[in-house]
């Protein structure tokens, strides 16, 4: 059993989410800063820096201090923890949490341990980690405590995660560097290849979440009027793109995560194979609310899917029952805390 503040972070690409126990999610925003780029002084972080996107003057620059699901800048990750941490506990911070942040299924002991100081560095007392699928099939109410196999795939900002669970475990997990920032990406390269229009992340999200869809199933030709930049005149122009267009654009990316599904399937014993048909895949993450998905991914996999409760939610709530039931979990999560 953990005493004292107990504080569950779900470190993402794209947000950031913190749950305090006795209160519940407290905290919900983008894992981006702005600061000055001579003076490196911080002069927004969450909601107000994501605002200043692709509006700042070169004085300006905004940061997102994870990519594909790990740290690529330990000092701006730091403040930006300290922060969040500060906001989400206010006084309460002058008394160390426990903290457990979750990182991909499969990451490197350096990405680990680049984790734990940023934790540490924050104002956390002790700092634990969990792996995001499995934090996200104990936030969908997934009993994963029986000899019961169950299949966990968290679509996040920069990675997938991919897991069969069981004993309070995961059997066989894969990461791929594949998620919401990807499909963002590919719709920036769509559109500049098929209409000649250069556009920015923010819009490229915008068209994700209106019309964008992965299969033929999820909606009607839903049309969405896009507004950017002439790659040819430079001069601004609007264009309408269907769903079509969109699924088009998201093939490939879509193709790499249900690629994936089938590898950790061909490495899951036959045992719980069987009962993973019997249950089905849990989506969990964002990327869970992309139309059609669930179409996708029984389709190539012939088993049912269900996408969780809440779904962006999940891997934050996970964090709390770990730490809430710390000695249940407490042998697997110290052997990956080290």
């Amino acid at each position: 059993m953990i005493g004292g503040k107990k504080v569950g972070i779900d470190l993402g690409t794209c947000s950031v989410l913190v749950i305090v126990s006795g209160k519940g999610i407290v905290l919900r925003e983008p894992s981006v800063i702005a600061r000055h780029v001579e003076t490196k002084e911080v002069l927004a972080v969450g909601t107000e820096a994501r605002k200043m996107v692709g509006r700042t003057p070169g004085s300006i620059v905004t940061v997102s201090p994870l990519v594909e699901g790990v740290i690529n800048d330990f000092e701006v990750t730091e403040i930006m923890l300290r922060h969040f941490l500060r906001k989400s506990l206010g006084q309460a911070l002058v008394f160390k949490p426990t903290l457990l942040l979750c990182v991909p299924a499969v990451v490197t002991s350096v990405e680990r341990r680049a984790v734990l100081h940023a934790g540490l560095a924050a104002g956390g007392r002790k700092v634990y980690l969990i792996e995001e699928p499995l934090a996200a099939a104990l936030g969908a109410g997934i009993d994963i405590t029986a000899p019961k196999g169950h299949m966990v795939v968290d679509i996040g900002g920069g990675t997938t995660d991919i897991a069969v669970l069981s004993l309070n475990g995961i059997v066989t997990g894969l990461s791929t560097r594949v998620g919401g920032n990807a499909f963002d990406d590919a719709i920036i390269r769509y559109m500049r290849r098929e209409y000649t229009l250069y556009i920015g992340e923010s819009t490229a999200e915008q068209v994700k979440i209106a019309v964008g869809s992965a299969h033929p199933e999820a909606n009607e030709d839903t049309r969405f009027e896009v507004r950017g930049r002439d790659a040819i005149t430079g001069l601004p122009r609007s264009v309408t793109v269907s769903s079509a267009d969109i699924r088009a654009a998201l093939r490939e990316s879509l193709e790499l995560i249900t690629h994936a599904i089938r590898q950790v399937l061909d490495r899951t014993p036959p045992e719980l194979l069987g009962d993973i048909i019997d249950k089905g895949i849990v989506l969990t993450g964002g990327g869970a609310l992309l139309k059609g998905i669930t179409q996708l991914i029984r389709d190539d996999t012939g088993l049912p899917v269900h996408v969780a409760e809440d779904p962006v939610s999940c891997v934050a709530r996970g964090t709390m029952v770990a730490l809430e039931n710390f000695d249940l979990y407490r042998e697997h999560i110290e052997s990956l805390t080290g």
